[in-house]
């Protein structure tokens, strides 16, 4: 959680890498507004669909990537 206030609580950019470009969101479980299905999905279930390209929010395909770090908050 640290991570998630910290530009709160600290001054001035926090930016430690601003060449960095390209970055790429994903949502698990993605669903739609009309969507009234609940659905109880697992740990491992939810973390296999946070890296499906269908779950990103960009037309990229997270398999072909490189990546330096990523984040999941559950």
């Amino acid at each position: 959680m640290s991570g998630v206030t910290c530009s709160l609580r600290f001054p001035g950019q926090l930016n430690s890498d601003p060449r960095l470009h390209f970055f790429m969101v994903g949502f698990a479980p993605l669903t739609s507004r009309g969507s009234q299905q609940y659905i109880s999905l697992t740990v491992p279930e939810l973390t296999q669909q946070m890296w499906n390209a269908k779950n990103m929010m960009c037309a990229a395909d997270p398999r072909h990537g490189r990546y330096l770090t990523a984040s999941a908050m559950f």
